[in-house]
Formats: C-alpha cells, structure tokens, sequence
C-alpha cells in the first residue's frame, strides 16, 4: 500500500438522493491513491453511502432543498471522512445510534445506518442539534496489503 502526505478534498452539493452515488464514488477515487484492499474500498463507500443517505431522509426530510458537505482527508494511512449537513438535527443521538432505531418507521428503514458505520470504520463520532444540523466524522486506519494477505 502506498502511503500518502496529507492531503484532502471537500465537496457540497444539493441534498438529493442521486447524489449518493456521486459522493460514494469521489470519496472512494479519492481514497484508491492509497492502494486500498476491496474490503476497505467497499467499507468507505458504504459508509459514505449511509452518512449522506441520513443526511438527505432525515437532515433534510427529502426536501432537496439543502446542502450535504463532505470532507476526506489523508494523512499517512489514515483516513478520515466527515459528512455533514444543515438540516433538522437530532434529537437523541444515543437513541438514533440504536441497531434497529429509526425516525421513519413508515418508510421502511431498517434503522441501521449509524450501526454499519460504526462497525466499518475505526472511528465514528456525531455531532448534532436539533434545528442546526448534524455531523458524521468517521476514521479508518488502512493496514497495508501485507497484513491482509497475512491473515
């Protein structure tokens, strides 16, 4: 695995749910500098995928009227990503992180979200206030391909 000096990249772009897949794909291009395993690459992206996806049905309730920013940053092997929005906040975020928890039972959620992220990523911390908005910021250490191969 390569390691890189820091470095990082920011996005925002509207609240809409098309553009999940947009920012699923500029975090993991921009993270492949690094050389990372599939399993790693697979772990950013689903994350990223469930961070926006919350900030678009629950910060902003489908509106598409707000603004998702995300942020990644490199430093060494060290992978941090964190996605925010401006939008409803939450109210309980020991209640919203839950197995299972959701705020929109009749959309069928699975209230998983907050549990993949916490599982896939080393690190994952939230931020929010309700009426301001919330604050996803997840790390991840990579481990070099030699490790992986090793165990």
């Amino acid at each position: 695995m390569k390691e890189v000096g820091k470095n990082f990249m920011e996005l925002r772009f509207a609240s809409k749910s098309e553009n999940e897949a947009f920012a699923r794909i500029a975090v993991a291009s921009f993270v492949s500098q690094l050389d990372p395993t599939v399993e790693e690459l697979t772990d950013i992206k689903t994350v990223v995928s469930e961070a926006v996806t919350n900030a678009v049905i629950h910060g902003y309730e489908e509106k598409g009227d707000g603004t998702i920013y995300v942020r990644s940053e490199i430093e060494g092997k060290r992978i941090s990503i964190t996605i925010s929005d401006q939008g409803v906040g939450i109210a309980d975020v020991n209640m919203a992180r839950q197995p299972l928890y959701t705020s929109k039972p009749d959309l069928e959620r699975s209230g998983m979200g907050f549990t993949i992220m916490e599982n896939f990523m080393d690190e994952v911390l939230i931020h929010s206030k309700p009426g301001h908005g919330t604050t996803v910021h997840m790390v991840k250490h990579l481990k070099s391909r030699h490790q992986t191969m090793a165990n």
